[in-house]
């Protein structure tokens, strides 16, 4: 049997500035360029590893911003500038995905196209590429496929997706893919404790998988002028017209998320199924997340960098990330957090980890350098 993926077109959104994890991440610098898991390969490169074996042979395209577009070509050396597309400035996620999908309609016709985020960890790629083949087969019947992360604990950092019936494929159940009942915003904690006892949510990872002709139909239906604005200007893409139609046409399009453009309502027409996995997912949304990924050693600290600039004590589960050029100690401080890079230096606790992003909001314009 061939490989469903074989005509899949992946698109891999690449922005935003990651500030809960700032100092390490920045707008000039922003998470997916780094490597946060000490690898030696960042959160960029890891994805695109991933997604290469899955795809067709140059069925790749990353969007990002035009500050780091040059940067992106620098990591991904094989990406080729074609499949590059740089946005003028942001729109959200449903504009850079519809772009990315008009892109690949107009070169290749009405194949799959997949959407999975720059800055996300996976440590389990065989599960993963068994989610996006099930994805694959499911949205070729005409849904809106997204791919749900087994919740292990009732988490009010993410949202939620809510599995109904299997999903039929020629009158047989799919493996594991369900119609999606709805979608739900960030729960309070015994909302989110609620759910998984029913055993019907998953994680909202963000990952939608739909042929071409699917997802921009959804999107003419729903938004008509985004749709428009985006078709027109993936037609002048490879084109000496596509700076000129860009200019034009990109300020006014409509800013919006995926998620409210299209998951939520299509899913309340039926349209939407979601293939449940378990494959080691982060988004690494603060220090927290990050402390969990970095593996502790003998003293019982987390030390992303080199642990000899670290001397710990009677500070298990701390958190240290020596990235200042100069040595670091800790003393008596459990689950600290201590970012140290040559012109900041952020001290909290993992249980603050998500105020982290107050800093950022406070900085002035006298300290746009920081931020």
């Amino acid at each position: 049997m061939p490989d469903p993926t074989a005509s899949l077109h992946a698109i891999v959104p690449a922005g935003g500035a990651g500030t809960r994890l700032w100092p390490l991440s920045r707008r000039t610098a922003p998470k997916f360029l780094l490597d946060l898991t000490g690898t030696g390969r960042t959160l960029l490169q890891q994805t695109l590893d991933r997604l290469e074996p899955l795809t067709a042979e140059g069925g790749v395209m990353v969007v990002t911003g035009v500050a780091h577009a040059e940067a992106v070509l620098e990591q991904l050396p094989d990406l080729g500038g074609e499949n590059l597309l740089a946005e003028p400035s942001p729109r959200d996620s449903m504009a850079a995905i519809g772009l990315a999908a008009a892109v690949a309609r107009h070169r290749h016709g009405d194949v799959v196209v997949g959407s999975f985020a720059a800055d996300h960890v996976i440590t389990d790629a065989d599960a993963f590429g068994r989610a996006v083949r099930e994805a694959v087969d499911v949205a070729l019947t005409g849904y809106v496929v997204t791919i749900g992360i087994e919740a292990d604990h009732s988490s009010t950092a993410f949202g939620y997706v809510r599995a109904g019936d299997p999903v039929l494929l020629d009158g047989t159940p799919a493996p594991s893919a369900r119609r999606v009942r709805g979608f739900t915003e960030k729960p309070d904690a015994e909302t989110a404790a609620a759910y998984l006892a029913t055993g019907e949510y998953r994680w909202n990872a963000g990952m939608f998988v739909a042929r071409a002709e699917v997802l921009l139909g959804r999107l003419a239906e729903l938004q008509p002028p985004l749709h428009d604005g985006l078709v027109e200007i993936a037609e002048a893409w490879d084109t000496p017209a596509r700076g000129e139609v860009l200019e034009r046409v990109w300020p006014g399009l409509t800013k919006i998320a995926i998620d409210h453009a299209i998951a939520e309502p299509v899913a309340a027409r039926g349209g939407v199924a979601v293939v449940p996995a378990d494959m080691g997912w982060s988004d690494i949304g603060d220090f927290a997340n990050l402390a969990g990924l970095v593996p502790a050693g003998d003293d019982g600290a987390h030390v992303l960098g080199r642990a000899a600039d670290v001397l710990a004590l009677e500070s298990d589960g701390a958190l240290v990330v020596p990235a200042g050029g100069r040595a670091v100690a800790v003393v008596g401080l459990p689950d600290v957090v201590v970012v140290d890079t040559p012109d900041a230096l952020l001290v909290t606790t993992r249980a603050q980890a998500q105020q982290v992003k107050r800093v950022v909001e406070s900085l002035g314009p006298d300290r746009q350098h920081l931020r």
